[in-house]
């Protein structure tokens, strides 16, 4: 009999020692670029674009992997070309027919908006990975070093060197002005 307590209280310890690593795991949570999202960042020694995406639904994990990769790609190239077209239409109309207390209302407002983004950009990837177990979301972190990227593009035999010393020049003023309308865009806390 005394075995058997014995035998219980150690099931119950490794129980309650596995409860407790699982619980430290859980509460690691996401990393913070998963909520940050795709922004235009510089330190002291680099400036670089992340861009952050995901995809869920899918169970073939090396398929998932590479959506969210190619989302995280494509987050980046909206930072430099996107194509949109908004369209919004908005009617409203009030009748009545002889007896002005009583009226028909009617309302409709409809909005489309398409997005198009298309660019090829050298020096993109992917450097960090998540994966949400509870939702089956995998998150991706993909990194474009603006100095790479300048790089690159001077070993493109691609464009003329008149496009090349032009990205050369205002690449950076650019990448200083794209931060900048996201500070101010960014929620005051």
């Amino acid at each position: 009999m005394m075995s058997i307590i014995h035998g219980m209280s150690h099931v119950i310890r490794g129980g309650v020692a596995a409860a407790f690593v699982i619980s430290l795991v859980a509460c690691g949570g996401a990393p913070k670029w998963v909520a940050q999202g795709s922004s235009a960042m510089s330190t002291k020694d680099e400036k670089s674009f992340y861009g952050v995406d995901s995809v869920i639904g899918i169970k073939i994990e090396p398929l998932a992997w590479d959506a969210a990769e190619n989302r995280a790609r494509a987050e980046i190239a909206k930072n430099f070309q996107t194509y949109t077209a908004y369209l919004m239409r908005d009617y409203a109309a009030s009748t009545n027919a002889n007896d002005f207390t009583k009226s028909a209302e009617e309302q409709n407002v409809e909005r489309a908006i398409k997005t198009f983004s298309a660019v090829t950009l050298n020096g993109v990837r992917p450097i960090d990975r998540y994966k949400d177990e509870e939702t089956g979301t995998y998150y991706v972190l993909a990194k474009l070093d603006l100095k790479d990227m300048k790089n690159r593009l001077e070993e493109s035999k691609e464009l003329n060197a008149e496009v090349r010393d032009f990205v050369r020049k205002n690449a950076d003023r650019l990448f200083d002005k794209l931060e900048k309308e996201e500070a101010q865009q960014a929620p005051k806390q």
